[in-house]
């Protein structure tokens, strides 16, 4: 039974520095991810773009890239015929409500002065989720959260970025989706899936942090850009899966790799 389907997390994965496409990590320029894409389109096999970003970011991305469909906001929105078909999906949101409450996100930021703020410019136009940015420890934020009667939210970290957009922080910045409990990336794989009538064998993802590594309960194999290993969080749940492959290359390199190993005469091993 072959792959059908690949689940590809954008930012850190797919692309490599400032987002681009053609570069590794150092800069270099490199075409081998492009000639990887085309080897999937080739092969007839559907690419869906899995990411934090909103869903007109991805309506643009999925047709410069030829993706298929994709989900948005960490797994709150699945979109598929170039957008005009799509779910979303609230989680455990309230039905009183359509979006986080403002005075919660307030609050939240002033309890970690200097270390958590709005990741703009992508914060404004979100559906469902909220994108910040900073360095603090998730599971606290998630207790805290339960304490002020919010336990219908959770916070999940979506990955390491570059110092430079946080130069007053005094350690790694890190990406945070404020998200509804229920809403993942694995689950909005899971309802993809269903909706596409296939099963979990034919499908693979890709990805690089612990907001990606969800993906691997609902899909046959799970890849991991080696640049993954840096995130100690998701190096301590790995233990938990058992068909996930940790690709030698990063970024792009590891990305390629991961769909080489979905096209029809690759047999890739588990590990």
């Amino acid at each position: 039974m072959g792959i059908r389907v690949v689940y590809t997390d954008l930012d850190g994965t797919m692309v490599g520095p400032s987002g681009c496409f053609f570069q590794n990590e150092d800069h270099s320029t490199t075409l081998d991810p492009a000639h990887a894409l085309i080897g999937l389109h080739r092969a007839g096999i559907a690419l869906v773009l899995v990411s934090g970003r909103t869903r007109p970011q991805l309506v643009e991305a999925s047709a410069i890239f030829g993706a298929d469909g994709f989900i948005a906001e960490l797994g709150a929105i699945v979109g598929w015929d170039h957008g005009r078909g799509s779910r979303i999906l609230r989680g455990a949101m309230p039905d009183n409500l359509d979006r986080i409450p403002d005075p919660l996100l307030t609050a939240l930021i002033e309890r970690y002065p200097g270390r958590l703020e709005a990741y703009r410019p992508w914060y404004p136009g979100r559906e469902v989720d909220v994108m910040l940015r900073g360095n603090i420890e998730v599971a606290e934020v998630n207790a805290w959260l339960v304490a002020e009667g919010f336990d219908w939210l959770t916070i999940r970290d979506n990955g390491i970025i570059s110092r430079a957009v946080m130069p007053t922080l005094d350690d790694v910045p890190h990406i945070y989706h404020l998200v509804p409990e229920g809403v993942s990336k694995g689950a909005a794989v899971a309802f993809d899936l269903a909706r596409r009538g296939l099963r979990p064998e034919q499908a693979i993802a890709i990805g690089d942090s612990a907001s990606d590594l969800v993906m691997a309960g609902q899909v046959g194999r799970m890849h991991l850009v080696a640049n993954a290993l840096r995130h100690s969080d998701l190096v301590a749940l790995l233990p938990g899966y058992d068909n996930v492959v940790v690709e030698d290359g990063g970024f792009g390199s590891g990305w390629a790799s991961a769909v080489r190993s979905a096209l029809p005469a690759a047999r890739p091993a588990t590990i």
